[in-house]
């Protein structure tokens, strides 16, 4: 067979894929605050190009590889919101196509395998995954790295063990550029490590290579986090400290949310998962037995994914974004042998997409017209958004009252003395300033700072006036402004 018909042929598959990515993510493409995360991630990768440094002028837990990547989205031209969707876009897609590619080394037919692609893309919106959330990203990165690690029985079988030794050292630099997108990958990662050492062993390596294998797998794991904290140390030992504790310190002194909600959390999340789950408990019973060791291997991803998921303890939805991946590959046996099992589970999972866009309400206008409004009225100096849209700041393109700009970090109990500063305090120096615009909502919440929300409405009733608002999600943003200044529209 000619050599082209035969690329085109295995180019199908990756273009169904695209066009399914596309066909799920395009409505959300150009909306500024599709998630709050991904607004506040653009904004410190905007601000980094300023000169901006995260964990100092700009604070939040999360590794600096993630700003990195909206660093280069902030580059391009524009605002950087469509940039980072495509990017996301792009992730995803690359990610389906090594599931499906996972799926066939795993024994699943094609259709099966290509289903599974599908079903990653279908259920990443559905958990918090419409734009760039940091597993978008670095789920392509673990899922390479474990479609290496399914190769191990093959390579141990034929004593390939250079090979192996090769493998290991890719997987585990792949899994240490995930960590430094969101530390949790690094369960994944440990996962992808150990399953080379006993694959390594069952290859004939002895016990003094499988040491220097292991310490050198761990070492490139470890490589990209320690050139992270190398950067901030040459900056000084103020610096370093401030890396060690926004990224490894604090996390332990937030505390917990309260349990009633963290369940309905974890029931949410498993209701929107059961068909996946249940495709992928059926296609273990399908397993041939003995069960293949690549398969196997799959099913140990899963569990360090799951692992992964429950480390943090707090069960937003898009936690369990890195579940997707191995369940659509488990489920993959099940949607090529099954077909009513396929049609069923991923028609409903397209029902949960569709019941979910059309509660989705339109904020995109509402919320570049309050950034239009704050950057009328900020007269050069620094908006506060105390609860809001964080993209506020990078669409106004004004300066920033705090390193805390992040909302929750100031506001929410949950923070109170875990951001390695008085909260509270912060709030009030931040009035004392007398900004211009406060940006603040109408939403109820059980988890205030009290502090914080004292002195901010104290503020309000003394020094500002309510000037305009719009609907946000099932509340309402609303901007005030100081009481010395004229409105401008």
């Amino acid at each position: 067979m000619p050599a082209t018909p035969v690329r085109l042929r295995a180019a199908v598959p990756l273009l169904l894929l695209a066009l399914v990515a596309l066909g799920l993510r395009v409505w959300d493409f150009g909306n500024p605050v599709v998630h709050v995360d991904e607004q506040f991630y653009l904004l410190v990768g905007e601000r980094m190009w300023h000169g901006a440094v995260p964990f100092i002028d700009i604070w939040d837990r999360k590794p600096v590889g993630l700003f990195l990547i909206y660093a280069v989205a902030a580059a391009f031209p524009g605002d950087g919101i469509l940039a980072y969707q495509l990017m996301a876009t792009a992730a995803a897609i690359a990610t389906a196509a090594v599931v499906r590619s996972a799926s066939l080394r795993v024994g699943a037919r094609p259709s099966g395998a290509l289903l599974a692609g599908i079903a990653y893309l279908l259920w990443l919106p559905m958990l918090g995954g419409r734009g760039g959330q940091a597993p978008v990203f670095y789920n392509l990165l673990v899922a390479v790295a474990v479609f290496g690690t399914l190769a191990l029985p093959a390579l141990a079988t034929a004593q390939r063990r250079a090979a192996i030794l090769r493998s290991g050292l890719i997987a585990c630099l792949l899994a240490g550029v995930a960590i430094q997108v969101k530390y949790t990958a690094a369960v994944e990662g440990a996962f992808v490590g150990l399953a080379h050492l006993w694959w390594l062993h069952r290859a004939g390596g002895r016990r003094g290579g499988l040491i220097v294998a292991g310490l050198a797998w761990a070492v490139a794991g470890l490589l990209p986090t320690a050139i992270a904290y190398a950067a901030y140390a040459t900056m000084g030992p103020a610096a370093a400290e401030a890396f060690w504790f926004a990224n490894f310190s604090s996390i332990f002194l937030r505390a917990p949310y309260p349990p009633g909600e963290l369940a309905m959390r974890l029931l949410g999340i498993a209701a929107q998962l059961s068909p996946l789950i249940a495709c992928a408990l059926l296609g273990w019973r399908l397993r041939p037995r003995p069960t293949p060791a690549p398969l196997a291997l799959a099913y140990g991803w899963l569990i360090a994914a799951l692992f992964g998921f429950g480390a943090i303890g707090t069960f937003f939805d898009h936690y369990a974004l890195p579940l997707i991946a191995p369940l659509s590959l488990l489920s993959a046996a099940t949607f090529g042998r099954r077909p009513r099992a396929a049609v069923g589970a991923l028609g409903i999972g397209l029902l949960l997409f569709l019941a979910e866009r059309a509660f989705v309400a339109d904020d995109a206008p509402g919320a570049r017209e309050t950034a239009r409004l704050v950057a009328l009225n900020a007269h050069g100096q620094c908006p506060y958004v105390f609860i809001g849209d964080t993209i506020t700041y990078a669409l106004s393109g004004t300066c920033l009252p705090t390193a805390y700009v992040f909302p929750n970090l100031l506001a929410y109990s949950t923070e109170q003395g875990a951001t390695g500063i008085d909260e509270a305090g912060e709030v009030r120096r931040i009035m004392g300033r007398r900004p211009p615009v406060i940006v603040t909502s109408t939403r109820n919440l059980t988890i205030w700072n009290p502090g914080s929300l004292a002195a901010v409405k104290a503020a309000m009733r003394r020094d500002y006036r309510r000037v305009w608002t719009t609907p946000r999600s099932g509340w309402r943003t609303v901007i005030y402004l100081r009481n010395d200044l004229n409105f401008r529209r």
